[in-house]
């Protein structure tokens, strides 16, 4: 990787574009520690911890909890994205245009951009309610003053998110990346920081803990952190290898003549990747899980009630929401790679190109062959996305760390922005090295 990054840097053309996209994240960042009139932030520390918000404070780098200019970020575009993509399934209209190629794809991307403003509406107006319930926002004075405060929050808010949007579409056109998923990756990078500091307080606490006499307290943290160290490298290692892993389905194309030409007969295959769903069912079962700690930090139920017995369940730590989580990241897996990968459309372009499964014969034979083989490489991929999700809550429970129940889904972002972007280096590389038939 860092080789690649060095040979990159030699090439101007591509140095550019890396100097472009490091601008771009700057700008980003600075934008995230822009904090927006008319509102005290100091309110909202701590409030996400366990539900949703926290979910999005960890996408969004902190700029969520800061109440800062771009505390919505990408989420948004990224629900709207999955919003897009799961409509087109069920309408044919919407269907038809992702297979019109490049110009369909670009009508896509416009009505995503417009779904992504009114979900960036609801969400500000949300989170506009969640700042006024806590004593955030400032008062107006009378009914007119509160409505320009009002509207000036939710016009930077909304703003804020489609800035963010922009950004990552000028990282696609002049930088290196994936604009989007380098906005997000941007975001949690910056996190790293405060995590190293956490670390080393629980580490202090665990020398202090020793030398007070509490020897199990002192040693769980002397111990748990090391060993969240050694776990995050070799979680990255094994990341990086089931992320590159494929399944690859042989295929062999009949001879053909056309004219005096004779055309095919040469073998190939489909590659099916093992983690084919990233990790979107994460971020689903994520998402839904939080619900209930969401719903409890808007309505605060009474200690000892039975919705407080209730939320208590859905804790983050507890094993209940483990098990749950478990069983959900696997089920969106099936999901997310059934309406993303059809058997039947795969078998009829194979038979559409004279191509054969050795073995198999044709029509239905194949498609059901190509959907036994999803089936087990989605299994695979579903419980590899799975324990690295629940892996550190397991961790959490053990060693008594705070704030690492959400790591397996960071370092899944984080390696596989990473690896994407080094592959498409070694690909402009790879383009500009190339002697053609002029040389």
């Amino acid at each position: 990787m860092f080789e690649t990054l060095k040979n990159a840097w030699k090439l101007p053309d591509l140095k550019k574009r890396i100097c472009y996209t490091l601008m771009i994240i700057v700008i980003f960042r600075f934008g995230a520690a822009l904090p927006v009139p008319f509102l005290d932030a100091s309110v909202m520390q701590g409030f996400g911890d366990g539900n949703l918000l926290g979910f999005f404070n960890l996408l969004t780098g902190g700029a969520f909890q800061n109440a800062t200019l771009f505390a919505l970020s990408i989420s948004p575009y990224i629900t709207s994205s999955i919003v897009v993509q799961l409509l087109a399934v069920a309408i044919p209209a919407l269907e038809q245009l992702a297979k019109e190629g490049a110009e369909g794809r670009k009508r896509l991307n416009k009505i995503t951009r417009y779904v992504t403003i009114g979900l960036a509406l609801i969400t500000a107006l949300g989170y506009y309610r969640i700042l006024d319930s806590n004593g955030a926002v400032m008062d107006g004075g009378n009914a007119f003053g509160n409505a320009i405060i009002f509207l000036t929050i939710m016009t930077m808010f909304t703003a804020g998110s489609m800035l963010c949007v922009w950004l990552g579409e000028q990282i696609d056109e002049k930088g290196i990346g994936n604009g989007i998923s380098m906005i997000l990756f941007a975001g949690i990078v910056s996190r790293g920081g405060s995590v190293v500091l956490s670390m080393w307080q629980y580490l202090v606490l665990g020398y202090q803990g020793l030398k007070a006499g509490s020897t199990g307290t002192g040693l769980r943290y002397l111990i748990g952190v090391p060993l969240l160290v050694v776990i995050f490298v070799i979680l990255v290692g094994f990341i990086v290898l089931m992320t590159k892993a494929e399944r690859r389905i042989p295929i062999q194309y009949a001879k053909r003549v056309v004219g005096r030409k004779m055309y095919g007969g040469q073998s190939s295959y489909i590659p099916v990747n093992v983690n084919m769903s990233g990790v979107m069912p994460i971020i689903f079962a994520s998402s839904l899980m939080a619900i209930p700690g969401t719903i409890a930090a808007f309505i605060q139920p009474e200690e000892g009630s039975f919705w407080a017995s209730f939320v208590k369940i859905f804790n983050y730590n507890s094993g209940f929401y483990a098990f749950l989580y478990f069983i959900l990241i696997i089920a969106f897996a099936y999901f997310y790679v059934a309406i993303q990968y059809n058997p039947v459309e795969m078998a009829n372009n194979l038979r559409k190109n004279n191509g054969a499964i050795p073995g198999i014969r044709p029509g239905k034979p194949t498609s059901d062959f190509i959907a036994r083989i999803i089936s087990k490489v989605t299994l695979m991929g579903a419980l590899f996305c799975a324990v690295v999700a629940i892996l550190p809550i397991g961790i959490a429970a053990l060693t008594g760390i705070q704030g690492v129940s959400l790591g397996g889904t960071t370092i899944i972002i984080i390696v596989g922005v990473a690896l994407d972007t080094v592959k498409q280096l070694e690909s402009e590389m790879m383009m500009r090295h190339y002697k053609g038939f002029l040389e």
